[in-house]
């Protein structure tokens, strides 16, 4: 179906200008004043944002982890995900030591198999560097398009890779064209204090922030930097929540070392407080990296309006207050870590960012959408509104004033981390590949249209050149 989006404002993270935006087989074909066509389907965004469709390069869905298993799984995740204005996600696939990456493939795509309502891709977890990985990367790379790898620093007999892991990961990723990810918190210290406070009696919710100091990320941080630069690589921090790394990364980049970070709306809105809340209630904000003290969100605010952090993903990991979080009721050490975050992401950047002076409108869509697309080889298929991008699109109300609750959002989770606060804006319609997914804010999708995306290697969406001034 042919379809005209009319009387919007067209934001992409360069341009702010009204215009109407032509779909034609799932793709934009033209952007312009006036546009017409007989059999075209119009679409009134009188008063709206039209934004690219928001790109979440960071998702746990249907992932185990503590003896349990997260409660979004591919289909209500990418339904909550939709609603909240994004259209495509990259989800961590995980992999276990003695075997093969493929079968790892195998499992995440049996997951994620019919039930995706918009289009996604994996990046894949390193956990050991040797020569039968390293000699399978390429073939991931190449066939799969997986071209991003996740390196836990963390989880100390569960996740964590030793440095040497990850400095073999760095260069085969220079090599190949690849992009490291790494969860930056130092795991021997950790471990050590988690068992130190446990013998100690001390077994609330707090003390998981308390025993994942943000020295312990700031040092992880650090470290992970010198192994870039000594690799000569390229690295990518995930959800830096605090001012220790957050420095570590302006820090390099002023040097021009090759690293991004992202941070997340958790980290900008809720701060270490929420974990002392009585009747076990802080287990519901129980994550990792943990959240901080409150005076680390202008550290962040003012890291993402100054460039030194450059995307905003969701962590989304969600578990149930009642029966998965309670099984650390008498030991915060086996409190499953994550939250509920990925309908709510785009929002909340945009209340407490754009309303607010924090940040720009273009900036917006910058870390929402195009900076992901262009690191994780999507742009500029995804992540702009230009002729020739795939038709992920998003109706935005910046005027629409409502208070986030677990009553009604649709994550499959008992509880929602943010619930009470009051926002201002909303995607209103939603467009993944010129379809409806979201509809005057009803789901009209189906699971299984979402489409598995092979990714370009890093450096090509980085250096593609802009199609972005065919929209002008």
């Amino acid at each position: 179906m042919r379809r005209i989006i009319k009387n919007g404002t067209v934001v992409t993270a360069a341009d702010t200008y009204k215009a109407d935006v032509f779909i034609e087989n799932g793709v934009i074909s033209q952007i312009g004043a006036n546009l017409t066509a007989p059999d075209a389907e119009i679409i009134d965004a009188d008063g709206c944002y039209v934004f690219p469709g928001g790109i979440d390069p960071h998702t746990h869905l249907d992932m185990p982890f503590g003896g349990t298993t997260t409660r979004d799984d591919f289909e209500t995740g990418t339904i909550a995900a939709a609603f909240g204005g994004t259209t495509t996600i990259i989800d961590f696939c995980l992999t276990n030591k003695g075997k093969t990456l493929r079968s790892a493939l195998e499992t995440w795509h049996a997951k994620s198999k019919n039930k995706a309502v918009i289009d996604y891709g994996f990046h894949l977890q390193i956990v050991e560097a040797n020569e039968n990985v390293l000699n399978e990367l390429p073939q991931v790379i190449e066939e799969e398009g997986i071209t991003s790898f996740k390196v836990f620093m963390a989880y100390k007999n569960q996740f964590q890779a030793d440095d040497e892991t990850l400095f073999r990961t760095l260069i085969a990723a220079k090599e190949h064209g690849a992009l490291v990810m790494v969860h930056a918190e130092n795991g021997d210290v950790i471990d050590y204090l988690v068992k130190k406070a446990l013998a100690d009696g001390n077994t609330d919710p707090i003390y998981h922030a308390l025993t994942r100091p943000p020295e312990a990320e700031g040092e992880a941080t650090g470290r992970a930097i010198t192994l870039t630069d000594l690799a000569d690589s390229q690295l990518y921090i995930v959800h830096v929540s605090c001012a220790e790394a957050a420095r570590k990364i302006a820090e390099a980049r002023s040097k021009g070392i090759e690293i991004w970070g992202e941070t997340c709306p958790q980290y900008l809105v809720l701060d270490q407080s929420y974990l002392e809340k009585p009747h076990f209630e802080g287990a519901k904000y129980v994550w990792s990296p943990p959240l901080r003290e409150k005076w680390n969100q202008d550290v962040l605010w003012n890291a993402l309006k100054a460039g030194e952090l450059q995307t905003l993903g969701s962590d989304q990991c969600s578990f149930d207050f009642i029966g998965q979080k309670e099984l650390g009721r008498d030991d915060f050490s086996k409190i499953p870590n994550g939250g509920p975050i990925i309908e709510d992401r785009v929002s909340i950047l945009f209340s407490e960012g754009v309303k607010k002076g924090r940040i720009s409108l273009n900036q917006f869509v910058d870390l929402t959408s195009t900076r992901a697309a262009k690191l994780f080889g999507l742009y500029p298929k995804k992540g702009t509104i230009a002729v020739g991008a795939d038709a992920d699109i998003v109706i935005f109300n910046p005027d629409t004033e409502r208070v986030l609750s677990a009553e009604t959002h649709h994550m499959a989770v008992d509880y929602n981390p943010f619930e009470g606060m009051q926002i201002t804006g909303e995607p209103v319609s939603v467009l993944s590949r010129g379809e409806f997914v979201i509809r005057e804010k009803q789901f009209v999708g189906k699971p299984g249209s979402g489409q598995y995306i092979k990714r370009a290697k890093y450096g090509k969406s980085q250096q593609a050149k802009t199609i972005e001034t065919a929209a002008k």
